[in-house]
């Protein structure tokens, strides 16, 4: 088994080391910082009642219809969130099983996928991870490690080859809305070729009621190919192979190749920012816990 080509689930339990050195949430004079580790999330996001206005209320959670209607000043109550949910959706399109430097993508979607898991241990949350394979049943929410365990052993089962086509990616989020629960943290690991095709609508449904955080993976070769004319050799069905020339050292073919892998990852990094997702690129030789600024970025968001 060669590293960096196949995530080895002792290499994803070994992970969970980065993230319990991590400081726990603290309370400061601007409200909670850091990772939550209690399973009281505050305020939440589930509305329970609305009461009429007492003083003290926080003036942001009136209830303004039911003022209108009453004539009386009215505050929305929230029901407490508890055992939050972490839902991993994962890309498995082919695009992924490729990789120049250090590891493939798809050995550091799983590496990013694990340290997720390890931290809604820390966290208190549960856990579930599913893909887009007709095939595949949803990993089921679980808390503590045997919880984050199952989703680790899908984690190095699906990342150990391509799978055969499938609906993919979108079937995958779609399905997520069934699971998920106001307040809950999405985070999905793709190819940016699999998320640029996924409809504005549906990252908008997402982003209104859950956290919604998007790790792109990447390759040096793809965002900063060398100024060289690149053989590549492809295997082809029945035992054949092919070798194709490309010509990088050409300022016209470093353009569209620029387009079609830097420019598209980033347009589609923007693209989910205007939808209220946190999202960025990850290579594959950057460290695989590049991307946890994303969920201070996502739980600053949701107390403003």
């Amino acid at each position: 088994m060669a590293e960096g080509v196949i995530p080895a689930l002792s290499e994803l339990i070994a992970l969970r080391a980065q993230v319990t050195g991590r400081r726990p949430a603290r309370r400061g004079s601007h409200g909670l910082q850091g990772f939550a580790q209690s399973h009281l999330r505050g305020r939440g996001m589930v509305y329970a009642e609305s009461r009429e206005y007492a003083i003290g209320d926080d003036a942001r959670h009136i209830d303004w219809r039911l003022t209108a209607r009453s004539g009386k000043a009215h505050t929305k109550l929230h029901q407490a969130e508890r055992e939050r949910l972490t839902l991993l959706v994962a890309d498995c399109a082919p695009t992924l099983y490729f990789g120049t430097r250090v590891r493939f993508k798809s050995v550091q979607a799983a590496r990013v996928g694990a340290l997720a898991a390890w931290l809604a241990v820390q966290d208190g949350d549960r856990i579930a991870a599913m893909r887009g394979m007709l095939q595949d049943s949803t990993v089921a929410p679980g808390a503590g490690v045997r919880g984050a365990l199952r989703v680790l052993e899908a984690l190095s089962r699906w990342y150990a080859r391509p799978p055969e086509a499938g609906p993919g990616l979108a079937m995958a989020l779609e399905q997520s809305r069934l699971l998920l629960r106001p307040g809950a943290r999405l985070l999905v690991l793709a190819d940016p070729d699999s998320v640029s095709t996924i409809p504005a609508s549906l990252w908008s449904a997402l982003t209104r009621h859950h956290e919604v955080v998007v790790v792109l993976l990447t390759d040096p070769l793809e965002q900063r190919p060398p100024t060289a004319r690149l053989t590549f050799q492809i295997a082809l069905p029945a035992g054949a192979d092919t070798r194709i020339a490309l010509g990088l050292d050409e300022a016209g073919v470093r353009q569209r190749w620029k387009q079609m892998f830097h420019d598209r990852a980033e347009q589609t990094v923007a693209e989910l920012h205007r939808h209220g997702a946190r999202a960025m690129c990850l290579s594959t030789d950057a460290p695989s816990d590049a991307w946890l600024p994303l969920l201070q970025q996502a739980s600053a968001r949701r107390r403003q």
